[in-house]
């Protein structure tokens, strides 16, 4: 085994990615070499940035710690630490239960870990980090924690209350990143739409991203995880007037009844959802919108459940997720409500809600037959490279398939690609003018 190498596993969301970069940068400053997600452990150290956010989610978290702890127990490695989420909600539950983990830390208080391991927080790189995506693009998280008070979320729990990144802090990083050869920024946070409130006392999000559009290099900027109550309508024109500003959106509606969006506590209302989503495609025509969905909420009826299928039947989302909903301690669902729709209706509801969403991309996706799109190329696999057009995010979204036959492309470089092909999620095509 490899002395001073440590193997970092990042689990459940890209914010969770970006505290893992920003620790990878800090430990390569102290000479260790490091892995990310490797598929074998290499050196002695483990660290497990956990995922606290829902039951699937904490339960994959808790596997891994499992496994690596057997694997300690075979003197495969020597020490493991925990960190992230799962362990900043649930410290002294996992101390107790896996006590063969050699230390637990939160979400906030990693830099410890740099203490325990003999080293010290290098402030000046506190911007700083080790990318784990592919060179061409990277997250860029705003802001942390969450001041909404949805009644299923256990966010703010884990995050506590909104914490806005100072505007001149993100912009420096951006060009830094966009100098050494960063083109796509996908700009996430638990929640996008309220970012500048805590420091500037107004909604700054449009006046950021308008900023950040100006940086010589970025050439795309994607947003992620809105919230539909008091959204700036400025972030449209900022969208439409800005060529490197995808029309793309990401902004969870979970339902759309207003019996449910009153019990999950959304502050907004079926009307408004219609009229919001109007807006955004009347100001921004070509706008992809993602949202996300749940079903199987306390108190959903079938006609609640009906009424979200017609809603996504007719508004005919470009990109959508569900999932069913599972209690949260502490949420005030789980302190207010019981959890009375049986596991197996919620299953049969999110299968009837997925595969209507299936026929829908199909259709969709079926309509680019012909067209041309830019399209930015992440990676090869097999007799294909793998790309993305504007209204695709990494990891989550549809890709462009396009024949190793049609030339050596270029890892992240954009082209134009004319679509030639397509399935449910997927599309295919060529270089434009071939």
């Amino acid at each position: 085994m490899a002395k001073h190498t440590i193997d970092i596993i990042t689990m459940g969301c890209s914010k969770n990615l970006v505290d893992s970069e920003h620790l990878m940068r800090q430990f390569a400053e102290h000479g260790f070499t490091i892995h990310h997600n490797p598929e074998e452990i290499h050196g002695d150290i483990v660290v497990v940035n956990t995922c606290g956010f829902i039951g699937d989610a904490k339960e994959e978290s808790i596997n891994m710690i499992l496994s690596l702890c057997d694997q300690k127990e075979e003197g495969l490695l020597n020490r493991i630490y925990v960190m992230g989420c799962l362990s900043e909600r649930y410290l002294a539950e996992l101390k107790e239960e896996i006590p063969q983990v050699d230390k637990y830390y939160g979400k906030f208080n990693w830099k410890d870990l740099l203490e325990d391991l003999s080293s010290t927080y290098a402030e000046e790189l506190k911007d700083q980090r080790v990318l784990t995506t592919p060179n061409h693009y990277a997250y860029l998280k705003i802001s942390e924690g969450c001041d909404r008070k949805c009644a299923y979320c256990a966010i703010p729990i884990i995050t506590g209350k909104h914490e806005s990144r100072p505007m001149e802090e993100i912009l420096a990083e951006v060009k830094d990143l966009a100098g050494k050869g960063v083109r796509e920024f996908q700009v996430i946070a638990q929640e996008l739409t309220y970012y500048g409130v805590d420091l500037y006392r107004k909604q700054m999000l449009p006046e950021l991203i308008e900023k950040m559009a100006a940086i010589p290099g970025v050439e795309w900027i994607r947003l992620h995880y809105a919230y539909p109550t008091h959204f700036p309508m400025e972030l449209l024109r900022v969208i439409r007037e800005h060529d490197n500003v995808c029309n793309y959106l990401d902004i969870a509606l979970q339902h759309i009844s207003d019996n449910m969006l009153t019990r999950m506590q959304r502050h907004t209302t079926k009307q408004e959802t219609i009229e919001l989503l109007a807006a955004m495609r009347r100001e921004v025509p070509s706008i992809c919108i993602r949202t996300t969905l749940m079903v199987g909420f306390p108190g959903e009826t079938e006609e609640d459940f009906n009424e979200l299928m017609e809603f996504v039947r007719t508004t005919r989302f470009e990109r959508m997720g569900a999932f069913a909903y599972s209690e949260e301690e502490g949420t005030y669902a789980a302190l207010n409500y019981e959890d009375n729709i049986p596991d197996a209706v919620k299953q049969e509801r999110l299968d009837r809600l997925m595969k209507l969403q299936e026929r829908i991309s199909a259709e969709i996706c079926e309509e680019k037959v012909g067209k041309t799109y830019k399209t930015i190329i992440d990676r090869c696999e097999g007799d294909y490279f793998i790309g993305r057009t504007e209204h695709d995010s990494p990891e989550v979204d549809c890709e462009v398939l396009i024949p190793t036959s049609e030339g050596a492309l270029v890892i992240g470089n954009f082209y134009d690609i004319t679509v030639t092909q397509a399935e449910e999620y997927d599309i295919y095509g060529v270089l434009a003018n071939q």
